[in-house]
Order: C-alpha cells, then sequence, then structure tokens
C-alpha cells in the first residue's frame, strides 16, 4: 500500500558488554547515564503499575511521570487496527518529556511528537500503527531506555526533520525498528543514531533512509538475537519522494555516507 506520510517499506566502545542489552549490558548504560531503568532482556517487560483505558488522545506538555501505568486505547483509540491515520495515545509539544510508561494493546498510533521531544522509559507492548512518530522540521528527538514489540509494520517513524537518537532500546518482534518517511509531501533530510539497542528476531529492518534527501543512520552497539542466519537488515537505503508513490530500494550496505556502521558494531546471539 502506499502511504503519503507513514511510508510502508515492500565513538566509544562500540560493543555492548556481555554481548548485549541484556540485565547487565542495560544495567550497564543506565548507570552510566545517571538514569533509573528496569533491565531488559529479550524475553523480560515491565509489569505496569495499574492501568487506564484512553478514549480521546492525551496532550503531553512539560515532562510527565507516569510511573509505570499502563495506558491502552477505547472508544475511537480502540480498534486495534493497522489502519492508517489513527490517532495516537499521546501527543508531545514541542520540548515535551514522557516517562515511565507502558502503552497496552490497543495501542492506536501510539505516540506522536509535534516538535523536539524526549521518551524515556516507555514501554510498548504490542505496537498499533506504529509505536512513535517524530514529526517536527529540525528537531532533536531522543528516545532512550524502555522496547517495543509485536510491530506488524515500523516501530519509529520520522516524518519531520532533524536528528533522531535511540539509545538503551529494545525491539523485538517488527518490521521495520525505525523508518524515514519514503513518500511524504514534504521531505526533509533526517539523521538517525542507533546505539546500545537489542533487536530481537523476527524483525525486517532495522533502519530505512532515503540516500537521496541526505538521510545517514548510524548504528552503534547492536546486539541482534534469535538471528543466526542474519535476514535482518541491518540499513536500508531507498529513493524517497513527495508524490505518495512507493520508494524504491537502493541497496542496502554500509558505506560509510548513508549507512555508517561496521562489522563490529553488529552483535549476533
Amino acid at each position: 500500500m502506499t502511504r503519503r506520510h507513514n511510508t510502508r517499506p515492500s565513538a566509544g566502545k562500540r560493543r555492548v558488554i556481555g554481548g548485549g542489552l541484556g540485565a547487565a549490558g542495560l544495567l550497564l548504560a543506565t548507570l552510566t547515564s545517571g538514569l533509573t531503568l528496569p533491565t531488559a532482556t529479550a524475553a523480560t517487560w515491565p509489569s505496569p503499575n495499574g492501568s487506564e483505558a484512553v478514549g480521546a488522545t492525551k496532550p503531553v506538555s512539560g515532562s510527565v511521570d507516569g510511573g509505570m501505568k499502563r495506558y491502552y486505547g477505547t472508544g475511537d483509540l480502540g480498534s486495534g487496527g493497522q489502519n492508517e491515520g489513527q490517532d495516537p495515545i499521546f501527543r508531545l509539544a514541542d520540548g515535551a518529556t514522557l516517562k515511565n510508561v507502558i502503552i497496552g494493546a490497543p495501542a492506536a498510533d501510539g505516540i506522536h511528537c509535534a516538535g523536539s521531544c524526549t521518551l524515556q522509559n516507555v514501554w510498548w507492548e504490542d505496537v498499533g500503527e506504529d509505536a512513535a512518530t517524530f514529526r517536527g522540521t529540525g528537531e532533536t528527538y531522543t528516545v532512550t531506555g524502555g522496547g517495543a514489540r509485536k510491530a506488524a509494520d515500523k516501530i519509529f517513524q520520522f516524518n519531520g526533520g532533524g536528528t533522531l537518537n535511540i539509545s538503551n532500546f529494545a525491539g523485538q518482534d517488527f518490521k521495520t525498528f525505525v523508518r524515514s518517511c519514503g513518500n511524504c509531501s514534504s521531505q526533509y533530510k533526517r539523521t538517525v543514531n542507533v546505539t546500545n539497542t537489542e533487536i530481537t528476531a523476527p524483525g525486517g529492518v532495522i533502519g530505512g533512509i532515503n540516500t537521496n534527501y541526505g538521510d545517514s543512520l548510524t548504528l552503534r552497539g547492536i546486539t541482534i538475537v534469535g538471528d543466526s542466519s542474519r535476514k535482518i537488515v541491518p540499513c536500508q537505503k531507498y529513493i524517497g519522494n513527495n508524490t505518495g508513490a512507493e520508494p524504491t530500494k537502493n541497496g542496502s550496505d554500509a558505506d560509510g555516507t548513508y549507512c555508517k556502521y561496521s562489522a563490529s558494531d553488529l552483535t549476533y546471539r
């Protein structure tokens, strides 16, 4: 299907100590960053501290701490489908921070960031349309800690422009981990950095970027679990467009310009 806004695709030590973002790896990242995050492995997810049904998108400005409560869609947000153009559970204003939140099912379109935002220790138990969509222009978006699983399409959708930094994250059972929009009506240069992150099969592509708009994807300290045949593509290049047409693939090799990683940045276990 063609999708104008959310395309469906057809430094330091570079390796995580202990082989991945299991308990030891994520704990180390937590200690060095000063954050208080639950340890995560491919088989461990945090338990919620209560639940709340959300029937209309919750706006977030400033900094909001969810206290590890589970939020899930109901009513207009409760279809549980993959329909395009769904509203999110949370919509973050420019500069907002959302932390310590679990998004359950139905998850609608997860989280939208209107501008720069920070998602800290946010977990998606069953991704809806997408887990999070970044819409600002020339902004910086930060995802640190947390995890997402069961994404029939994408986990992170990058529609705006600027830089998206993802670190200490766990992605599990997805089609694409992070995608630079391939056919949005407004296109931008997008920079994506993924560090100290655990990717668990099944999965299709870690990052999809558009070379013709100058996008880049940098991978550092990536642990890939359960992919002994190495079917997960670390970096898929596309020729993007602003017409709504399905973008064409443009190779997938590391090149130092668009796909920035080396064999030592990927640990398989």
